[in-house]
């Protein structure tokens, strides 16, 4: 098969790979759709020891069951392969196994490939009406999902009357933003400094997008529920100083991994800081109803090319001169 492979920091080749060799229980699926994910680009970078070179990367994917249990079946990925056996998993969270092992990270090569070998619980089937390259974007709308899931939950005013405001407007930003919509909030905001990528967003949604860096964020306190899909130190302060007393952060950005936690103002003012990490099974099984059922919107904010392209894109990535918040790549 053809695979987009990481060999080396900054460095993707497109070349031949054997065929996955599938294990008792699991499938063997065709790639249609394959998005590239922030943690493609960390990898990519070098910041990533959990993947490193060589090895496929790519884990937002769907396509067609050629072998295996389900064969025949149109399916979106559910990267996330638990154990199944824990506590953890038992209970339904199994985003947090202790054993989980993700598509794209060393044991389990990735689906930037013609050919991926998935467990069967791993895979969601996809109606006939539903694009390919819209089931690919379960996997980073489920991370929005789980995480405004988690916020919802915290919050103690009104989702639908709740001051919200999302940091970043990349496809997780983006992806946040529509998941509040989906789950009932009417005030949502994207902070966005890429004049590009902001541009696109006021032109494609119905946000309100911002620069943070010229415009700044105005009045400090004055959100019910501030969702970092950015991560880094200057991200983390802005939210500190944002969130509303008795008010909720939802961390999910993994851009560093110190500085900007406010920790006595959270503390002085009761304002609950969830990280979040993937999602639970469950989660990804409604969120791709949700893309199925259209609460998600048309979702025509990707930009589409072949795989043998990916490296050229993942420069262009690097050097911000993509606009659009996903690219998706077809094998």
């Amino acid at each position: 098969m053809k695979a987009l492979v990481y060999t080396d920091v900054k460095e993707l080749t497109f070349q031949d790979m054997p065929d996955p060799i599938l294990r008792d229980g699991e499938n063997l699926v065709a790639i249609r759709s394959v998005g590239i994910c922030g943690s493609d680009m960390h990898a990519y970078l070098g910041h990533d020891e959990r993947r490193p070179a060589p090895l496929i990367l790519g884990h937002e994917a769907a396509g067609d069951v050629i072998d295996g249990p389900m064969k025949g079946a149109r399916v979106t990925i559910n990267p996330l392969v638990t154990c199944q056996t824990c506590e953890e998993c038992k209970s339904g969270r199994e985003n947090l196994c202790g054993k989980r092992q993700i598509i794209s990270m060393q044991p389990r090569e990735g689906a930037f490939a013609q050919l991926v070998a998935v467990p069967t619980q791993n895979l969601v089937k996809v109606p006939d009406d539903v694009s390919f390259d819209h089931a690919a974007l379960a996997e980073p709308l489920a991370v929005c999902w789980h995480a405004i899931r988690l916020g919802h939950q915290a919050l103690d005013v009104n989702l639908a009357t709740a001051n919200t405001l999302v940091i970043g407007g990349g496809a997780i930003g983006l992806g946040s933003a529509l998941s509040l919509t989906a789950k009932g909030a009417k005030k949502v905001k994207i902070a966005e400094p890429n004049p590009m990528r902001a541009e696109y967003l006021r032109e494609n949604t119905d946000y309100q997008v911002y620069d943070p860096f010229k415009q700044g964020h105005g009045d400090l306190s004055q959100y019910d529920m501030v969702v970092d899909a950015v991560g880094f130190a200057t991200s983390r302060k802005d939210a500190c100083a944002l969130a509303k007393p008795g008010g909720v952060i939802i961390h999910i950005g993994l851009g560093d991994s110190s500085d900007g936690l406010d920790i006595r103002r959270l503390t002085l003012q009761e304002i609950r800081f969830i990280g979040t990490y993937t999602y639970t099974a469950q989660d990804f099984i409604d969120t791709a109803q949700a893309i199925y059922d259209g609460r998600f919107g048309t979702l025509e904010w990707v930009q589409k090319r072949p795989l043998s392209d990916g490296a050229n894109a993942f420069a262009e990535i690097l050097n911000g001169s993509i606009a659009t918040p996903k690219i998706i790549l077809h094998p």
